[in-house]
């Protein structure tokens, strides 16, 4: 089992190792059926409650794959977070065969942007319709912001201010959600629509781990004080953190091959933990729960052993002294708290 930690204000409790399951739409390679169940079965049986997917991820099939494991289930037992827009639609031209928006996925369906009130409020019965749930926890807007959009951004960001916000917070007010936020990769946005209405959390991939920790600087702050938890996705900033850099393999940080000033400084991060005995991966997990705006980690589990071995990096003992010293080498910043076993375990 492991602790829990507030959404927000909202009193939604969350355990704090969640499951991503992007990788459950088949995210870049197939995962069977049978896989899945067995991965979703292992995550329930250690006490991971926090799930998250998305109508993008595998164009619906991660939903449909998430709802029906947890329908067995006790509403009590899980929370379920999902994403609102995107649209998906029938394509009878689609091409399962190969990949789409990264995922191979057999479903036969494209996926539209639209962050108005009646597109959210299409997304979000279409999302419990494909999971064949009643109800979902947190609502997340997807992937809006400049670094999907571009120059659409403006556009984009108009529909969720005329329209979207007012979907989302009418659904929360009615109590059919219990909490909003968005799912994003940046932290610019995140700041922006605080000034739209009261988000409860943020689910931001990549921003604050091992490798970074600029967003202490203001952005934490500001969730603080507006009342909005952090989910934290990506902690091994697209596997380098993962991986390291001593492989074979080509490291990937940002989704993109690793750049030489990142290598060099995972190399050093890497000699300290050799130093200590700490698994790379068990530092780059436990260490944004070392922060009080961070409600929640939730790596992306596509097997059932890697739960196994998430769970078992998760509770891996690494001394106060290991974090000093990633401080004194210049590889975290001074300020940046640090967790504790006491935080991480019951």
């Amino acid at each position: 089992m492991f602790p829990k930690r507030e959404i927000g204000n909202t009193g939604l409790q969350v355990s704090i190792l969640g499951f991503g399951a992007a990788s459950l739409g088949n995210l870049y390679k197939a995962v069977s059926d049978e896989d899945a169940e067995k991965t979703l079965a292992a995550a329930i049986s250690s006490g991971i409650d926090l799930y998250d997917t998305a109508p993008r991820y595998g164009l619906g099939l991660s939903e449909r794959r998430l709802g029906d494991a947890l329908r067995k289930l006790p509403k009590s037992d899980y929370v379920i977070s999902t994403k609102v827009g995107r649209v998906l639609t029938p394509d009878h031209k689609a091409n399962v065969n190969q990949l789409r928006y990264g995922f191979d996925t057999p479903m036969p369906f494209d996926a539209h942007y639209d962050y108005t009130y009646d597109g959210i409020m299409r997304s979000f019965e279409d999302s419990l319709q494909r999971m064949g749930l009643a109800q979902v926890d947190i609502l997340l807007v997807h992937d809006i912001g400049v670094d999907t959009h571009g120059d659409k951004d403006s556009y984009y960001y108009q529909q969720l201010v005329d329209s979207g916000y007012k979907a989302l917070d009418e659904l929360r007010t009615q109590g059919v959600i219990k909490a909003v936020g968005l799912g994003v990769n940046e932290t610019e946005i995140c700041e922006r629509v605080m000034t739209l209405g009261q988000f409860d959390c943020f689910l931001l991939a990549g921003r604050y781990s091992l490798l970074e920790q600029g967003a202490l600087d203001t952005f934490l702050p500001k969730c603080e004080q507006h009342g909005a938890s952090i989910i934290l996705g990506g902690p091994y900033n697209s596997g380098i953190l993962a991986t390291g850099v001593k492989g074979k393999a080509i490291p990937h940080y940002n989704y993109e091959p690793a750049p030489a000033h990142i290598i060099e400084k995972v190399v050093k991060i890497e000699d300290i933990c050799q130093q200590f005995k700490v698994p790379l991966a068990a530092a780059a997990l436990q260490f944004p729960l070392g922060h009080s705006a961070v409600s929640t980690v939730i790596p992306g589990l596509g097997s059932e052993r890697r739960v196994n071995k998430t769970v078992e990096l998760f509770h891996h003992d690494i001394p106060s002294d290991f974090w000093s010293s990633l401080k004194d080498a210049g590889l975290l910043k001074a300020d940046a708290p640090i967790p504790t076993q006491v935080k991480l375990k019951r």
